[in-house]
């Protein structure tokens, strides 16, 4: 257990190496030397403190060198065993040496970690040898923490980052840093960025010296501090009657603003912007574009070295919905393609995975891809707000996997997800994944334990898209607890299941929403909070779904051919989405043979029994991990059993009384 009152998560390293480890990791105690690179350097003293922190042991010594080299990808580096040498020259050696390799002090930063990470799960010299480049130059979390020290979809206690509408910097603070470092994260927003009220002040002379000290444990450990804007702080803070981008004593107020921002934080990596959503001002407010206001703020940040994140995150949450043609899932596209190109060099399109808001199945926004001359990178959520809220088992991995390997068709080649948002695909220097975060002060940072898997494994796949879910969950697994071999395949066997279990007890077929209105946890068919006008489902006595075709609302064609096509046509749609693009009969027949009633009824019933399963298998993990852990878990699995069966009777009933089909098994729907 921790001495300092919070988990060291995958690096406790003291529970891993000590006497009672069941796999016997043998760490010693580490000789540093370095070359090349300034030994004073802030983000090599901090890799060398992790060293020393790591191989603390007493047996024998490991000497560690670290060495510029010019030719190893920008943040990237490599492992060996010899200035200049190559992984065969790795294994012609039993000397207990490392020598990292690295252009830039992050690369050996991450060599450093790497290396610590192969040790802890086991590996011995030589086996330790590596070549690694990130995949995306941007690699990101989003903190949604508030002043007062809430955390909008927080589900792990409290902000560490503020309380009472104050600052707090101390040892926690250093230990996320940490924790970001080692799985590859190079830029963090510490606050919301539904931004409202005393947030604004975070870029005023009453926080500046607070956000110094993080941006300074940032940047100790590779990372750069971003913070949400709030677009409307010319009239919030500066008393202008409107923020209109192109009023010029606008863009004057914000001159002499983010110049004072960059004297104060000269560090500082840029600002994350949401504007024209749910309710707050934008351009759009004074008949401008989203390009005219993230060009604005791009063109006056330029010359400080920072960049504009801005949100694709736009839509009309007042839409009449009994209108067959609106269709919030078209916004994003229809917002932003038609600027495509109009973005100046150092803004970057930040666009959610799917076309709503990150439900357990939507399809890959079309935006992806769909803009070929403007700098984006992805967004997903790792806080669970529509996936459990952490108290439901469900590893996200599989699903960024999916998200990422997608074909968007955008080009004959380097057309997944992964190519657009790496750069690949159109050159773009500004590129990456972010994730809105699912840390808070709970113990264990994630309010589950298991919850830990996501932040672990969003960092590790962004670091390199190519690693596979089960190659991040069983590192995950190895490195966090220390278990014999059975109960580690177990344990990683359970994660991969859980994505597809929250599916099968929640929302069927990608129709996805039906959620408790505001809490965004438990089931209510009906309850979708933006549907005011009508059923979010459409269902009616005959059958469910939206049709989003080209009948219906175009939705579909917005992707390239032949993702357009493959959608419009309901033979043809993966069966996974068929309700997000079609409204389906209840007695359509799938490719399994049941017809869409009965699917609904099996897999609320399977995924039911499957929840079960995972907390009675949870149960040979007493006395085998930390009575706390073990609790903690427990009780979120004995909340999961109830929330899966809410769910299976809910969705059951609501459909069995919607289309008056009995289930063909006879079982009882209440």
């Amino acid at each position: 257990m921790s001495e300092k009152g919070w988990s060291q998560l995958w690096l406790d390293y003291a529970s891993k190496a000590g006497k009672d480890s069941v796999n016997g990791i043998r760490m010693g105690n580490v000789n540093v030397d370095i070359k090349d690179f300034d030994v004073d350097n802030r983000v090599i003293e901090s890799a060398v403190k992790e060293l020393n922190r790591a191989f603390c042991g007493d047996n024998d010594k490991v000497k560690v060198t670290l060495v510029r080299n010019k030719e190893v990808a920008k943040e990237g580096y490599r492992i060996g065993n010899i200035i200049g040498g190559s992984n065969e020259n790795v294994a012609k050696s039993d000397a207990p040496e490392y020598v990292i390799e690295a252009s830039d002090e992050n690369g050996a930063l991450y060599g450093v970690f790497h290396l610590i990470r192969e040790k802890l799960m086991g590996k011995e010299y030589p086996n330790i040898c590596a070549d690694c480049a990130p995949s995306n130059p941007l690699r990101m979390m989003n903190h949604w923490d508030n002043m007062d020290g809430s955390i909008e979809r927080g589900y792990s206690g409290r902000s560490f980052f503020f309380v009472g509408d104050e600052i707090v910097v101390n040892e926690r603070t250093v230990d996320y840093a940490r924790f970001m470092a080692s799985v590859g994260i190079n830029g963090v927003v510490i606050n919301n960025v539904n931004v409202k009220w005393a947030a604004t002040d975070l870029i005023t002379t009453r926080f500046f010296d607070k956000v110094k000290e993080l941006s300074d444990i940032f940047g100790d450990y590779g990372i750069k501090l971003y913070l949400s804007l709030n677009f409307a702080s010319p009239i919030e803070l500066g008393g202008l009657p409107i923020c209109d981008p192109l009023d010029k004593d606008v863009i004057n107020w914000w001159k002499d603003k983010i110049k004072e921002v960059y004297d104060h934080l000269p560090d500082l990596g840029g600002f994350l912007v949401k504007a024209d959503s749910e309710g707050r001002p934008g351009p759009f407010t004074y008949g401008r574009t989203q390009a005219d206001g993230a060009n604005m703020l791009g063109d006056i940040i330029a010359q400080y070295g920072g960049i504009i994140i801005w949100r694709c995150f736009v839509y009309n949450c007042t839409q009449d919905w009994r209108d067959t043609k609106t269709d919030r899932a078209r916004a994003g596209y229809d917002y932003f393609k038609g600027l495509d190109g109009e973005y100046h060099d150092n803004v970057i399109l930040q666009i959610k995975n799917g076309p709503m808001d990150f439900q357990i199945r939507e399809p890959i926004s079309p935006l992806l891809g769909g803009l070929t001359k403007t700098n984006q990178m992805l967004e997903v959520q790792i806080a669970q707000e529509y996936t459990g809220h952490q108290i439901d088992v469900c590893y996200l991995i599989p699903m960024f996997k999916e998200i990422l390997g997608f074909k968007t068709y955008c080009r004959d080649d380097l057309d997944t997800v992964a190519d657009v948002i790496s750069g690949r695909t159109m050159g773009n220097k500004y590129a990456g994944m972010a994730a809105v975060i699912n840390t808070g002060n709970d113990y264990n940072w994630t309010g589950n334990d298991l919850a830990a898997a996501n932040l672990y494994g969003f960092g590790r796949l962004a670091f390199n898209t190519e690693l596979s879910s089960e190659e991040i969950a069983r590192e995950w697994v190895r490195l966090t607890f220390d278990l014999e071999q059975d109960l580690e395949d177990k344990l990683v066997d359970m994660l991969l299941r859980s994505r597809e279990i929250y599916e099968k007890y929640t929302s069927p077929l990608g129709i996805g929403w039906m959620v408790t209105p505001s809490d965004h946890y438990g089931p209510s068919v009906d309850g979708y909070e933006y549907s005011r006008w009508g059923t979010y489902h459409r269902a009616d006595h005959l059958g469910l779904g939206v049709d989003r075709t080209d009948k219906g609302t175009g939705y579909a064609q917005q992707y390239y051919s032949p993702n357009a096509e493959m959608y419009n046509d309901p033979k043809t749609c993966p069966e996974n989405l068929l309700l997000f693009f079609h409204h389906i009969p209840y007695t359509w027949k799938l490719a399994s043979g049941q017809s869409l009633i009965q699917y609904i009824y099996d897999s609320h019933f399977e995924g039911c029994a499957e929840a079960e399963e995972l907390a009675e298998t949870w149960k040979e993990f007493e006395g085998k991990v930390s009575d706390r852990t073990y609790a903690c878990v427990s009780e979120r699995f004995g909340r999961q059993v109830y929330n899966a069966r809410e769910w299976r009777d809910q969705v059951n009933s609501y459909f069995y009384r919607k289309s008056g089909i009995s289930d063909e098994k006879g079982r009882t729907i209440y």
